[in-house]
């Protein structure tokens, strides 16, 4: 048996007097509990001041409460309940086990009220309100002032702590606070069977305060030298033992005796400062020395791990009562005031913890101020916004899935409802864990190596984002690895086929409504190719993910598919990453699914509806990027760390499809190269997701030019499942913001219908209407948008640079190019974009269609109408036969192209097509 355990069965608990946000987040505290090590937690200012302003634990929860514009001394109570919920709720099954004696974890009230009664009073009962944990102690000074302050706050219900008592007298008073007011409560026709209360009698410091003293007589060597070396090190002890004897008088009176009979519970002492502060002691004198029946001694780290090494659990309070008294006696004798002693000891108390709770408000007010900054211009809007969510209880209506935080449109309004399953869905979906793992290991034990997805949005992009980064955490053989069809580029259906052994690939069609074209043309293809290999085991290469009763459903059921999967059908396709849709390619890469989702539930935990306005990290960052867009800073450019730049593609369609509409929007800006003077303009704001600091440099240098840059920080690369669920809430409440609806996309459709009809009229007349060029050499032809002086050009660079030379400040350039999305491109098309973008200074973008239309294309064509679009097309050089239909998919990549320019510039958008006949991207506009 260990030693606590021991010291436990003699009637004595250990509390541990400590607490950090470290040890609850990662598992110590709960292990400690768990393990018989501690059986209560104590705090105060000097501990939340270690915590909070020596560690960075806090800053997560901190900065969104700065950024709302809340004051250090809220910012701090809150991140303190947080705490002490999260202690309390990890003491439940000990408190309710132990009926009440144990399990608690205390708070102390302001130490800066200490000598005002009342104040004491009303800020014991806040506390216990919002706290809201039955083994919740408050802690009140015993100054004079707290005395009648106990037995008020007892006789309301609430749980005590009395600190800071160094004198039996001041003990005797404690004990009989606490009776009175369980007297009072009584009298009022209330019950005390509930109510615990701990007296915390301080030790070390007594030591520490007398020991100087009878040091002094021992350096004078006179004649009291010897009896005052015999009590160096014994007072506090003697003290301690004095007031035992105090506390079995009292709670052994027929008074306490009349109270108990009705339910009431004795005042345990608790040994507090057990700290040896002089080395030349025992490390555990003042735990050794103090074993009592009925009481507590609460112990620091360092205290406790010497205990268990070589602690003594033998009960010692009682022994040689009669020589304390005599100590007690002959200190007297050598001139030495005790009451003086423990008088100053209680008033330094005080002052120590007034002290430390200012020094933790000036740390905490150090990191909120520089957090602030980060806002720049948007530091009063956004905290006004957030004081109208919190009157206006904006989080609860969402909760209630009021629609109207979106929309008064009634018909809109129905759709929204349908649209919220997203909200709390990551603690829904914990019951699939164990069926997606075994089927994962089914389709390893079947010999697959690989998996590729069909689909397009948001059935793609979020398990995209998975396999480029949790996944790089997965062991080769623990998962397949993940790969993405969302293109209808022959040359990069080409590539995939070559590169992926059929054989061995496991393929995914994907979408929820079942009639996606470009999944459903990906779908005929790749079945024909099994086919031809896999013959009548064809549908054991095919999985589907999609809504129930949709045509894919039926087509996965009558072609014998491996499995069929179906999401929560009220969630949408860029809310869905915690649906099958992203759960199901991550069990099958091997992600740890029960890390991703339990990351993403205590994020979401934290965006609930009970959680303040400004503490609601959701909410914030919401508010942030609405009122950055109502402020003209419309372009979101995100700045990401290596490992989390993949997030950024997810986040691009989540933002942009959402809040793109009504001429309005908030653009995100990815993966765009630094503009070299860094003189960015007006409309930008920065997000920069930070894992290991490598945008540090970056960061800071946009910060001393006073762009607004906010910074959000990971811990481990499976923080992403918390950004996940961030950025959904923040984007709908960004939406809210800016007053548009989140949850539908009005103009995508246009684009899809334009694209049937032009492949109708193909089929019916064996070609594409392309148009009229505007321009053209041997190298390109323009369609589009047509502007002065183009027959002045001779290259297409003078026609891009005329072009650009006709667009305002706030504006930006989208280049859209139906072109394989492979390496070598991405690579052109970025050097393309970084000379626009330092040519201009305007935001850049960059998407390959098909792709970006079910992304950023909403956005082109509902957002506000301050872009210019360059499409880039070019013939494929080998073409592929969709099976079973009339066309090609090079036939189909350039409909959708067609398709797309063409509804462009029904919206009155400035675009432009830019065909290449020879030639390459670098062509387009020659570097100067």
């Amino acid at each position: 048996m260990n030693v606590i355990r021991e010291l436990y069965q003699l009637g004595q608990s250990l509390w541990y007097d400590n607490i950090q946000r470290k040890l609850i987040n990662n598992g110590e505290l709960a292990k400690m509990i768990e393990q018989g090590e501690i059986y209560g937690v104590t705090s105060n200012p000097s501990i939340f001041q270690k915590a909070i302003a020596t560690s960075h634990d806090y800053d997560e929860a901190l900065k969104p409460m700065a950024w709302a514009g809340w004051q250090n001394e809220e910012i701090f109570m809150q991140l303190a309940i947080e705490d002490i919920r999260a202690v309390a709720d990890l003491f439940k099954s000990l408190y309710l086990n132990s009926q009440g004696a144990d399990g608690y974890v205390s708070l102390e009230v302001n130490p800066l009220l200490a000598y005002d009664t009342q104040k004491t009073i009303d800020e014991a009962k806040v506390l216990w309100e919002w706290v809201n944990r039955p083994n919740l102690m408050i802690k009140i000074p015993a100054t004079v002032e707290g005395i009648p302050a106990i037995s008020e706050v007892i006789s309301c219900g609430i749980n005590v702590n009395v600190t800071l008592i160094f004198s039996t007298k001041r003990y005797i008073q404690v004990m009989h606070a606490y009776i009175e007011g369980l007297e009072k409560r009584l009298e009022m026709g209330f019950s005390v069977n509930s109510i615990a209360s701990v007296a915390s009698f301080f030790v070390s410091r007594i030591d520490t305060a007398v020991d100087s003293k009878l040091d002094a007589i021992v350096c004078a060597g006179d004649r009291g030298a010897q009896n005052a070396k015999r009590l160096l090190g014994r007072i506090a002890i003697n003290n301690a033992k004095i007031a035992y004897r105090e506390y079995l008088d009292v709670f052994n009176s027929e008074r306490f005796k009349a109270l108990e009979g009705k339910g009431a519970s004795k005042q345990r002492p608790l040994w507090a400062s057990t700290s040896t502060k002089n080395p030349a002691y025992s490390d555990v004198l003042y735990v050794d020395s103090l074993i009592a029946a009925g009481s507590v001694n609460t112990v620091p780290p360092d205290t406790i791990l010497a205990f268990k090494d070589h602690g003594k659990p033998e009960a010692t309070i009682q022994e040689d009562l009669p020589l304390a008294l005599d100590g007690m006696g002959i200190l007297k004798d050598l001139g030495i005031d005790f009451e003086e002693v423990t008088a100053k000891l209680e008033a330094d108390g005080v002052q120590k913890f007034a002290d430390a709770y200012l020094s933790l408000l000036d740390s905490i007010d150090k990191r909120r101020t520089a957090y602030l900054q980060e806002l720049g211009d948007l530091q009063k809007p956004v905290a006004e916004y957030i004081k109208y969510a919190e009157e206006n209880r904006l989080v609860q209506k969402i909760y209630a899935h009021d629609p109207g935080v979106w929309s008064q449109d009634l018909a809109a309004q129905k759709e929204i409802r349908r649209r919220l399953g997203w909200l709390g869905l990551p603690e829904s979906q914990i019951h699939l864990i164990k069926d997606l793992e075994e089927f994962s290991a089914q389709c390893l034990h079947a010999g697959f190596k690989n998996a590729l997805i069909l689909g397009m949005g948001g059935s793609s992009l979020a398990p995209e984002v998975l396999s480029l980064t949790l996944a790089k955490t997965v062991g080769k053989a623990q998962g397949l690895k993940l790969h993405i069809l969302d293109s209808t580029d022959p040359q990069q259906i080409c590539i995939l086929r070559t590169t992926l052994p059929i054989a061995q690939t496991l393929f995914i069609v994907s979408s929820k409504s079942g009639t996606t074209s470009e999944t459903l043309a990906a779908f005929k293809y790749f079945w024909k190719e099994v086919q031809e290999v896999c013959g009548e085991r064809t549908g054991e290469h095919f999985i589907a993910i999609t809504d129930k009763g949709t045509p894919l459903e039926q087509l996965a059921h009558e072609r014998g598919f491996r499995a069929v999967f179906n999401p929560n059908s009220e969630v949408g396709g860029r809310y869905s990453v915690f649906t099958m849709f992203g759960l199901v390619p991550a069990a099958l890469m091997g992600i740890d699914l029960r890390k991703m989702i339990q990351k993403a539930m205590e994020i979401s935990a934290e965006c609930e509806s009970d959680i303040p306005s400004g503490r609601n990290p959701g909410l914030v960052l919401g508010t942030i990027l609405g009122q950055a867009a109502l402020a003209g800073r419309d372009k979101l450019t995100l700045l990401a760390d290596p490992a989390l730049a993949p997030l950024s593609a997810s986040l691009e369609q989540l933002i942009a499809e959402s809040s793109g509409k009504d001429a309005k929007g908030i653009l995100p800006v990815v993966d765009e190269p630094l503009l070299v003077s860094q003189d960015y303009a007006e409309d930008r704001l920065f997000v920069y997701l930070r894992l290991d600091g490598s945008q540090d440099k970056i960061a800071s240098d946009l910060m001393n030019k006073s762009i607004p840059l906010i910074t959000l920080n990971l811990d481990e690369v499976y923080d992403l499942s918390k950004e996940f669920y961030r950025w959904e809430f923040a984007t709908a409440i960004a939406c809210a913001v800016i007053g548009v609806n989140a949850f539908d996309q009005p103009d995508v459709q246009d684009n899809k219908t334009r694209t049937k009809q032009k492949i109708k009229e193909y089929k019916a007349s064996g070609k594409l209407d392309e148009g009229t060029p505007i321009w053209e050499n041997e190298e390109v032809t323009i369609y589009g948008t047509s502007i002065q002086g183009l027959g002045d050009c001779k290259k297409v660079s003078d026609v891009l640079r005329l072009y650009l030379q006709t667009l305002k400040p706030s504006q930006y350039v989208a280049i859209n190019a139906f072109l394989p999305r492979v390496p070598g491109m991405i690579e052109e098309l970025t050097a393309l974009r970084k000379t626009i973008l330092n040519e201009t200074g305007l935001a850049t973008t960059l998407g390959f269609g098909p792709r970006f239309l079910h992304s950023t294309g909403q956005f082109h064509k509902g957002g506000s109408n301050k872009s210019f679009f360059i499409q880039i097309t070019r013939d494929p050089q080998a073409d592929i036969t969709i099976p079973g239909e009339e066309i090609s998919f090079g036939t189909l990549q350039c409909a959708q192209a067609l398709g797309d320019l063409e509804a462009l510039l029904s919206r009155k958008r400035s675009a432009i097509r830019l065909h290449l006949k020879r030639g390459g991207i670098e062509d387009l506009i020659q570097r100067r």
